[in-house]
């Protein structure tokens, strides 16, 4: 059978770890592929995160077999990719320090396990056994073999490489102006460098979707999501798996933050080098990058609640990102129907990291009409579109 994808010419808009992913899968489908992005590889939100890929995090229903799917993709994919990516399946723990977060926490791991995936709830004692380090205050937690980690940056630059391997062509510091449209078709693209014409675009443009969007008169509920990050000192080993509290899967599913001030709780890990990456806070703040003072210590008071022997490290710096929030805390993914050919693939607030081989392979097989044997309806932008398109 004759490959009709051979002719076909896709835009992909935003090099981050979820751009360059699409941009990888096609490629690998001999699509014609040109990588767009104002800035550089990774200069955004993929550049300003950690590096879990958690499960367990994951509510319960699509979006967690999304990133089961996705998990089982990151396991070859440096061997796939042919780079270091500093990829480890060293599990993850959610950590409980009052009865009444343990009875939710029990609630979620029942239904987790009931679709598939291994969780299973430790005591106070027996966590302690895989890591010795934590608070006395840890009454039990949640522990899932599956998660693991990466790094956003490497992974989404060995995206880039690979794809231009395959003959994509990147254009960096090209900045998008206009989508360019006929009789309700994508035709292309306007940017700082000129027009690129393709059969298909896709938007992987984050927390910026909406600027790319309104050239066409178009919305979607992505808002910036702010979170503060914090960066010690080079450690020995303490930390040998992607740690979050409870507090913090609440303040990820919160829409209304007033019980938890900043959205604060704890995500903690560390890199291969030996400096520990602290989180988080969560804050509809629009694209304000201050960081205040106050997050910080509430923070640390964090991971030295946890962590006693944390209390007399040294912060080396702090920084803040902003994760593309949607109110149902699942990405858009799919064609957009006013549009034909305009596609988006945005949205994942701080599931980009854990869902970005999945997005990418599911967009690739959709722009080029292959069969997808995933139910993408829920990720649809559907859902959203009497509320947000005008």
């Amino acid at each position: 059978m004759e490959d009709k994808t051979l002719k076909q010419k896709v835009v992909v808009i935003g090099a981050g770890i979820i751009g360059t992913s699409v941009a990888y899968f096609l490629s690998k489908k001999n699509v014609n592929i040109v990588l767009v992005d104002a800035k550089d590889i990774a200069s955004g939100t993929s550049g300003a995160c950690d590096k879990a890929i958690m499960l367990q995090s994951k509510k319960w229903g699509p979006a967690l077999e999304l990133a089961i799917q996705s998990a089982t993709l990151y396991k070859d994919l440096e061997q796939e990719l042919q780079q270091d990516l500093e990829y480890r399946q060293g599990g993850g723990l959610i950590l409980i320090d009052n009865e009444q977060d343990l009875k939710v926490l029990q609630q979620t791991v029942e239904k987790q396990n009931s679709i598939g995936l291994n969780v299973k709830i430790l005591t106070g004692d027996e966590v302690r056994k895989k890591n010795p380090y934590l608070s006395e205050k840890i009454i039990a937690a949640s522990w899932c073999e599956e998660d693991a980690e990466i790094n956003p940056m490497l992974t989404a630059f060995a995206f880039a490489k690979a794809a231009h391997k395959n003959k994509a062509i990147l254009r960096l510091n090209c900045e998008v102006l206009d989508l360019v449209t006929e009789n309700n078709r994508i035709l292309g693209v306007q940017t700082t460098h000129g027009k690129i014409y393709a059969d298909s675009v896709v938007i992987c443009s984050g927390v910026w979707t909406n600027q790319i969007l309104k050239t066409v008169q178009l919305e979607v509920p992505i808002i910036p999501r702010k979170g503060i990050i914090l960066v010690t000192e080079k450690l020995p080993k303490i930390i040998d798996c992607n740690i979050l509290s409870g507090s913090y899967i609440v303040s990820k599913l919160q829409k209304e933050q007033n019980s938890i001030p900043y959205g604060i709780g704890l995500a903690i890990s560390q890199t291969k080098s030996g400096t520990l990456l602290i989180g988080g806070s969560r804050e509809f703040v629009g694209f304000d990058e201050s960081i205040k003072t106050k997050i910080i210590r509430d923070i640390a008071k964090q991971a030295i609640h946890a962590f006693p022997c944390l209390d007399n490290i040294h912060l080396i710096r702090s920084f803040a990102g902003f994760r593309p929030y949607t109110p149902d805390n699942m990405p858009i993914l799919g064609e957009i129907p006013s549009v034909q050919g305009l596609y988006i693939a945005a949205g994942h607030e701080g599931d980009g990291v854990a869902l970005a081989p999945i997005t990418g392979k599911l967009m690739s097989e959709l722009i080029t009409n292959q069969k997808i044997e995933f139910d993408l309806s829920p990720f649809s932008i559907e859902r959203f579109l009497e509320s947000t398109i005008s």
